[in-house]
């Protein structure tokens, strides 16, 4: 048994509600009652059932947490985080319990409700001794006229006296656990047995029937007061089919913005199968899609990785049992970075290609060289940087992309506004892309560490003379009904002729409702700073409470020096619109809508051409696979490449050889940096000697 106070959310009274919760981790239920005088005279005001429930964490808020059960989700709030932490870990241990109990339960019910009927009637039997003894005990102490042995035997006597409740209380729960075995309405229903005598100690404290449970009786017959009787089967308490509450629709819960569904989707893994091993099996794979093809009839991975349409994973109770058999492997609040996860939810591109989607606006990058003054510099830095994160969603959908194998790299480049690729141009003949023009938006990527899954990236504008220097790392974390992916990293705008850097960090990343249709959230905040000028931009985002607002929110203030009072501020959603406003003289404008604002196509080599490490070429056959909606195959690619993987570093720690990285270094502790970044490359220009026409003339 765990008892105390939580708060909970009720949509009768719009808010929390303070309320004594109980749980019973024999019978697997969550009851609550509105204080702890009620709950000893049991007057319950609702349960949760624990039986096949989903725990679920807020990481941006350490003392909320949800039950989701019955196609219902209760929300409750704890005091702190470390309250928060006792209650989650007690009702995991439940609920895990209870699903292995499901699972190893093969006898009948009838016969194990015989047996414990039998256990609860001997219990029953060792009770009625322990009142006779203390009974006989109170007696003998009340004759004793020596106080020092009084006194002694008060001592004995009281512990004797707490012992006897203890022991009542567990009866009372033996008789909750027979009625999880058979339930019986939850009503009293008196003696079974005629010939059964009561015993005259009455169970204190007396069980008193919530409203929930009067309404099953008659009103002109009361219910009598719980005694115990000789068998103990005069008590049958209610242990519901259901999750319920007594205030009508306050469990129904469905944010004020969005509509509740008309059918509520069945349980995950409902008309689902398991092997011979007890693994789970998915419904029969849906039919092969056809793949573009050459001329030659060889796939065409070029067309494969430029088909923006992406088959959207529908409801998840589509692959019910494998989300579930996922689910029983993993805790809140651990670590996903070495689970495995399956692969119907992968995006078809590597995560290095998805970090190049920063730069699906090269122009608004660019454009942060031609602003005339530090502010509005700073203003374009920010407009880059906000809407830069909706190309990197494919679909409504969230999927997650391929992690990148160690040494993997991703490169591409970009035309710019009113400029065309052609093949005449002028080449760089060195830096990311080597055979892009002075006039494109180059990109490269390398996966330069797998524990931790460090990927470092560049990009860089020669005529512009800027460029983007960066490394991030993630961290999955369970929280229960999402997945939280916290980025640590740090990236550096460098504007090469002004001698600007703007640093700048990254939100994390939510996928919510990993139960029903995922979907993205980015959370938490973000710091744009310069050091050379002052400035510096505080962004939000927001992450959608359960009690209303919208989604996908963002704020920013930006300031200058030590002022308090910031210069610019902006707000909206980072996937459709923001507005933004000078305070100074109070003009406002939109900072970005993307309505407006189409993705600008990247240039990549084709896979034929590329190295045996680029992504597009690693990824090439799982990504065939996954168009082809031919889950085995992209499977059993995707296992390849990870065996090869381990294999190879078997060989390493074999011969005590590090992995050594291509394109990046280690940077300070934690930091990478691009090897030959424009601004190196233009200082060796400018420090190298020229040859003089007589030393050339000698030559």
């Amino acid at each position: 048994m765990m008892e105390g106070s939580l708060s909970k959310w009720t949509n009768v009274m719009k808010g929390w509600q303070y309320r004594w919760f109980v749980l019973d981790e024999n019978a697997g239920l969550l009851s609550y009652y509105t204080s702890k005088e009620k709950m000893t005279r049991g007057v319950r005001r609702g349960c949760v059932r624990l039986r096949g429930a989903v725990i679920g964490i807020d990481d941006e808020d350490d003392s909320t947490f949800t039950i989701t059960v019955d196609h219902k989700t209760f929300h409750f709030q704890a005091r702190d985080g470390g309250e928060r932490e006792r209650w989650v870990r007690a009702l995991e241990d439940t609920i895990g319990r209870h699903g292995r109990r499901d699972r190893w339960r093969c006898v009948p019910a009838p016969h194990r409700r015989g047996d414990l009927e039998r256990r609860i009637a001997e219990a029953d039997a060792y009770l009625q001794l322990m009142i006779d003894l203390v009974a006989k005990l109170t007696t003998r102490v009340s004759e004793l006229t020596d106080p020092h042995e009084k006194n002694r035997g008060q001592i004995v006597l009281d512990h004797s006296n707490a012992m006897l409740d203890h022991i009542k209380h567990s009866i009372v729960l033996l008789q909750i656990a027979k009625n999880t075995v058979n339930p019986v309405n939850g009503v009293y229903t008196g003696p079974t047995n005629s010939t059964q005598t009561h015993v005259k100690e009455d169970l204190s404290p007396r069980v008193e029937l919530g409203s929930e449970c009067r309404e099953l009786s008659s009103p002109t017959h009361p219910l009598p007061p719980l005694e115990l009787d000789g068998a103990r089967q005069a008590m049958s308490l209610l242990v519901p089919d259901t999750s319920y509450s007594s205030s009508e629709g306050e469990d129904d819960f469905y944010d004020a913005d969005d509509a509740p569904a008309a059918t509520p989707p069945p349980p995950p893994g409902v008309g689902r199968t398991c092997g011979a091993e007890g693994t789970p099996e998915t419904e029969a794979a849906p039919p092969a899609v056809d793949l573009p093809r050459t001329r030659d009839g060889e796939i065409d991975y070029d067309a494969l990785y430029e088909d923006d349409s992406d088959s959207d994973l529908g409801s998840m109770e589509n692959h019910g049992s494998v989300v579930t058999h996922l689910l029983s492997q993993v805790k809140i609040g651990m670590d996903l970075t070495k689970v495995v996860l399956p692969t119907f939810i992968l995006e078809r591109r590597s995560l290095l290609e998805m970090y190049a989607d920063s730069f699906a606006h090269p122009d608004q990058f660019v454009r942060i060289v031609e602003q005339p003054t530090p502010k509005e510099r700073m203003v374009q830095v920010v407009r880059w940087y906000l809407s830069s994160y909706h190309a990197g969603r494919k679909s409504q959908v969230a999927k997650k992309p391929y992690n990148p194998i160690l040494g993997e790299v991703f490169r591409c480049h970009w035309d710019m506004e009113g400029e065309t690729h052609s093949s005449d141009k002028q080449e760089v003949g060195d830096g990311p892309v080597p055979w892009c023009s002075p006039d494109q938006l180059s990109f490269v990527a390398e996966q330069v560490s797998h524990h931790p899954p460090i990927s470092a990236f560049y990009a860089e504008h020669v005529n512009k003379r800027i460029q983007f220097d960066a490394y991030v790392w993630t961290k999955s974390k369970f929280l229960g009904l999402s997945i939280g992916v916290h980025n640590i990293g740090r990236g550096l705008v460098t504007l090469l002729d002004l001698g600007e850097e703007y640093s700048l960090t990254f939100p994390n990343g939510y996928g919510r409702s990993i139960l029903t249709v995922p979907w993205i959230e980015l959370g938490g905040s973000v710091v744009i700073e310069c050091v050379q000028t002052g400035h510096k931009a505080n962004i939000e985002f927001l992450t959608k409470p359960f009690y209303g607002g919208k989604k996908h929110r963002v704020t920013c203030d930006i300031y200058v020096g030590t002022e308090k009072k910031p210069y610019y501020t902006a707000q909206g959603e980072w996937n459709t619109r923001m507005e933004g406003r000078w305070t100074e003289t109070g003009r406002t404008e939109v900072l970005f809508d993307v309505t407006n604002m189409k993705p600008r196509r990247k240039l990549v080599n084709a896979v034929s051409r590329q190295d045996a490490n680029e992504s597009r070429c690693v990824w090439r056959h799982v990504t065939a696979a996954l168009r082809a909606a031919d889950t085995d195959a992209a499977t059993t690619a995707k296992r390849r490449l990870e065996q090869a993987q381990r294999d190879a570093a078997k060989r390493r720690l074999e011969l005590n050889k590090p992995w050594v990285t291509q394109l990046f270094s280690p940077k300070g502790e934690e930091g990478w940096e691009y090897n030959t970044p424009l601004k190196k490359r233009i200082e060796q220009v400018n420090t190298t000697p020229k040859k003089s026409p007589e030393n050339a003339e000698t030559r």
